[in-house]
């Protein structure tokens, strides 16, 4: 290859001679490049979120083939992120997908100084039991006078700052269900 078949082949030299110069079309491409396509090109199906990491709430679009989350990418039709995230938000990809990513339940019983892996339908059975246990417990119909009551004071809930309005307005008609009136939560969008 002569330098100057090198040279019209180099990128640069297509942009300020060609009619891309601003090099945003056929002067960056290449041989290699022409070959690639979008990781959300090839996806099954794509479904709206909302990022985990703060309490913004930067809409997602999460990517998904063959059942495996391939991308992760801002939502331009969030009104509130405008298609952008931020370094934490654009790398939630391996918040899912990661090797390292934990899949089981760590529990630690009474007494025990070593931890057990609980696959997640024993830890949320465990968690059932324990919440109709304490309700069941604590439950109070009347107060000292005879008036009604209905209520536990042995579940409480304290909601996280990434769950919406929305999300706690559910978990408050749950627990209050439940017969529990220590519900508070951390709502910030």
């Amino acid at each position: 290859m002569g330098v100057r078949t090198w040279i019209e082949g180099w990128p640069v030299y297509r942009q300020l001679t060609g009619t891309d110069p601003l090099g945003r079309g056929t002067a960056a491409r290449s041989p290699r490049s022409e070959q690639l396509s979008a990781r959300t090109g090839k996806a099954d199906s794509m479904a709206r979120s909302v990022c985990p990491y703060c309490a913004v709430g930067c809409g997602q679009r999460v990517f998904v083939k063959d059942g495996q989350v391939t991308q992760i990418e801002g939502d331009p039709d969030s009104p509130i992120s405008r298609g952008r995230l931020c370094p934490k938000g654009s790398a939630s990809k391996s918040l899912v997908t990661s090797p390292l990513r934990q899949t089981t339940i760590k529990y630690r019983r009474p007494y025990s100084t070593e931890w057990e892996d609980l696959d997640l339908d024993t830890a949320m059975d465990m968690i059932a039991d324990r919440v109709i246990a304490a309700r069941a417990a604590t439950w109070e119909d009347v107060d000292d006078e005879g008036r009604p009551l209905n209520r536990t004071l042995g579940i409480s809930s304290l909601g996280g700052a990434t769950l919406d309005n929305e999300e706690n307005y559910l978990i408050k008609k749950l627990f209050t269900a439940v017969g529990a009136i220590q519900i508070e939560n951390q709502a910030r969008i």
